[in-house]
Formats: structure tokens, sequence, C-alpha cells
């Protein structure tokens, strides 16, 4: 059994001889060849030339033609912000208050024009050197996000106030996800993934009364085109892991923040497959060989090998030493050298003695600490941060921000010791406050504003 039929296997929760193993290889196809960011998810070309030298080097049995969850915005008009070693970000959101544009405002969405002729050649080129042994994903990005990227953070706030307008914005990027799943079907892809981050920021009720219908709308156009669909969330969507499991996609797969048991079980309950979760950051960017190692096995013994997928949580960053990726891949094909690794490597403990906090009790400045992947290329991360810069504007607040990247020694260093133990997450003063949901901007300026007027009640003169 080759790797496409492992994949397409394991994700209609069939048993397989091993899990086939899928690195989510985006802009870190940049890297392995050499070429930015900004260069290698604008050109066709390039893309299948990185894929090409991931699948020699990692020996995967799928890959993402491109993970790049901007796309569908830039095509209806969100201006992107281009970077060398991450995906672009959106930084305008044409139907806010700012832009009030309408959705008959918006540009046509045509998958014959912007970055999708490329995304097509890289997709005609692939299959052609690769399609028989790999399994190709095609991802579009889910229509909760995509609603975040034309409207904004004011979404969160017309949840409560102005449901029908979230509803109708819905619909609109359900039928976009159509039109992009059809692309991608239409072009050869054999998986189409949704893949939703924002989902992890919004209630169970929420999910129900707005994702669910239209992801399902998705995912049945999907099947009703006899292809293969799964719905992906980064981020800590532990609220949500049912919700996610009762929709009508083929396969869930989570990050890093979810249990593989957990997942495991309710995915077996709903007769769904399931994919995860290798640790993003502190393993594969991070750590060492054998870090990788270890989690590799920790996944591939918590999966089993029944409608198991081994992945990381989320888009490779542009840096993971490829060294790390191969001793992955290792263990994957390599049951001697798991079986060996598991009886000789234990697991390393980090000491981040030398990470102090802020002195937050006697600062007569309020201190807001915001622990993320990466703004700059993590959606639901992007729109925390966001939310916490536009809830200052307007208050007569003495605050400073800090973003704490958990790409870096220093970022996890500062998740540890605030607490933190879900990504993104607000912290007040030291005390975490909104952790892995964004709050209106109402709630955010009212708990800035506490924080502030404690202040001036206890911090004493200098």
């Amino acid at each position: 059994m080759n790797g496409k039929e492992l994949v397409l296997n394991a994700i209609q929760n069939e048993a397989t001889p091993r899990a086939p193993w899928v690195p989510f290889v985006g802009c870190h196809g940049g890297k392995l060849i050499g070429k930015p960011a900004d260069r290698y998810l604008q050109s066709g070309q390039l893309l299948a030339s990185g894929l090409k030298k991931a699948f020699n080097l990692y020996q995967p049995d799928g890959l993402p033609i491109i993970f790049d969850l901007q796309i569908e915005a830039e095509a209806l008009g969100c201006a992107l912000h281009w970077a060398e070693d991450t995906p672009p970000a959106v930084i305008s959101h044409p139907l806010d208050s700012q832009n009030r544009k309408t959705l008959a405002n918006l540009n046509h969405f045509d998958t014959n024009l912007g970055r999708y002729p490329e995304i097509a050649m890289a997709l005609k080129m692939i299959k052609k050197d690769l399609g028989n042994d790999i399994a190709i994903y095609g991802l579009i990005c889910g229509p909760f996000t995509l609603a975040l990227h034309l409207r904004g953070n004011e979404i969160f706030l017309d949840m409560f106030d102005h449901p029908e307008k979230v509803t109708n914005l819905l619909s609109f990027c359900t039928e976009i996800g159509r039109k992009a799943s059809d692309f991608y079907i239409e072009n050869g892809a054999d998986i189409v993934a949704v893949v939703d981050p924002m989902t992890s920021q919004i209630s169970p009720t929420h999910f129900h009364q707005f994702v669910s219908p239209a992801v399902n709308s998705i995912f049945n156009h999907i099947r009703e085109k006899k292809s293969l669909s799964s719905l992906f969330v980064c981020g800590n969507v532990d609220r949500n892991l049912e919700c996610m499991c009762e929709t009508s996609c083929d396969n869930v797969s989570v990050d890093e923040q979810i249990s593989i048991p957990k997942l495991k079980t309710l995915a077996e309950k709903h007769g769904k497959s399931f994919g995860g979760n290798l640790k993003l950051t502190v393993t594969l960017l991070m750590g060492d060989e054998n870090d990788c190692r270890l989690d590799a096995i920790r996944n591939l013994d918590e999966g089993g090998r029944k409608g198991f997928i081994l992945s990381p949580g989320c888009d490779l960053p542009y840096y993971v030493p490829e060294k790390n990726l191969q001793a992955v891949a290792e263990m994957v094909h390599d049951e001697y050298q798991r079986e060996f690794r598991r009886k000789t490597l234990s697991v390393k403990t980090q000491n981040f003695d030398h990470i102090s906090l802020p002195d937050y009790q006697n600062s007569d400045t309020v201190i807001i600490d915001v622990v993320t992947l990466d703004s700059t290329s993590c959606a639901p991360c992007q729109y925390m941060v966001e939310a916490v810069y536009k809830a200052l504007d307007g208050l007569n607040v003495n605050a400073i921000i800090h973003e704490h990247k958990i790409k870096t020694e220093n970022g996890v260093g500062m998740m540890i010791k605030l607490g933190v133990t879900g990504i993104p997450t607000i912290c007040i003063d030291g005390e975490v406050k909104f952790s892995s949901i964004i709050p209106d901007q109402p709630t955010l300026k009212a708990a800035i504003q506490n924080a502030a007027d404690l202040k001036k009640r206890t911090t004493p003169r200098k």
C-alpha cells in the first residue's frame, strides 16, 4: 500500500498498516529551496519545487499544495502584508465600519484570477510527478475565518447584536468555500481541507448557530463531488471539539493543544477519522531530533492505526530544521528504530528560571501580555492582538502591550510563568483574563479600565 492509499484509507476511517504521515508544508517549502515565503506562495513553479524537495526529504504520504488562509480574502479585496518567513496577513477588512463596503461591493470571486492559476500550475506539476505516490490536499479558508478577514473583529459583537448579519455573511463565505473546493477538486486534489482556526475563539452555542450550517454545506458539496473532506482547526478548540466531530466532514484534525485520546474517543463516537498533533514550536521548531522522535512516538501510540493521520498542529514554520522532520519520518517508517527510541529516550525538562515577570503590582502602567503563536502568521493570534490595540483606542489608560510569541524560547518561558495553557491568551497585569477566546470590545475595554482603576487605588506613590 503506497502513501496515497494509506491517506485515503485513513481519511475514510479504515485500518491501515501504519499511520500515514502528512507534514503541512506551507511557507516552509520556500525555505527548502532557498526562496522567501512571499515569492514562494505566489509562484506555481516554486510551490512545485518546494513540495518535491519536501517529498524527497520527509517521505510523506500526503502534502498540501499550498497552506495560505488568505487566498480567498485576497481575491475578494482584502489587502495583505507579505513577509519573507511567514504566510501573508490580512491588513484590511472591506466590510468593517471603517471601509463600509457591502457584500455586493466586494471583488467578484473568480478562480481564473489572482493566485489561483499559479496554484493550478503547481497541482498539475505535482500530480504528474508525485500524484501516484502521495495524496494531495487542497486547503480552503473556512467560512468563519473568511468572515473575520472580511468583517474584522466587529463580527464578535455582531454575533450578539446582529446575528442575522453574521448569518448572511457566513452564507456568502460558504458559497466562496464551495467554489474554492470545486477549484481544488477539478485540478486534481484528493482531499479538501476546510481550515477554520477562528472557530477556536467562539462558544459551542455560536459554533452550532453560525459555523455548523456553513461547513456542513461545504462538506456535503464536496461529498456530492465524490471527494473527501477534513475540518482542520488550529488553536485550542477543546470547547468545540465535539461540535467539530458532529459536522458532516470525513476527518477532524487538531493542533497540539488538544488531547489525541480525547479526540480519538469523540471521532470514534461520530464515525470520523482524525489527525494531529505534533508540537509545532517547542518540539519541531525549537527542539532537537530526539524531542521530535519522542513526540512522534507519543502521537503514533495515542492515535493508533485506524483512521489516524500523523501531522503537525498547523502550517510548519518557515525555519523548522529539516533534520527534525526527518526524525519524525524515521519514526513513521522504521518500526525497529521506533521501538529502540521508545526504550532509550526520555523527555527533557526545560528550565526558565532566567525569565522573570514584570513587577505588575508596583507598576503604574497596565501591562497587557498577549501570548501567541505569532500574530503575523496565526489568524486567531492576529485578531487577538488587534482586539487589544483597538480596545485601547478611546480609553484614557496608561497601558503597554507585549506580544510573547511561543516560536521563541522567551515566549515559551513567559507562557509558562504566566500560567497560560491556551493560545492565544490575553493577560492583564499578570492574570489570565481571556484564554483562547477573543472578547467583544466592551468586555475587553472594561477589563483594561478595571485594571487601571485598581492601580490608581493600590499603586504606592513614588
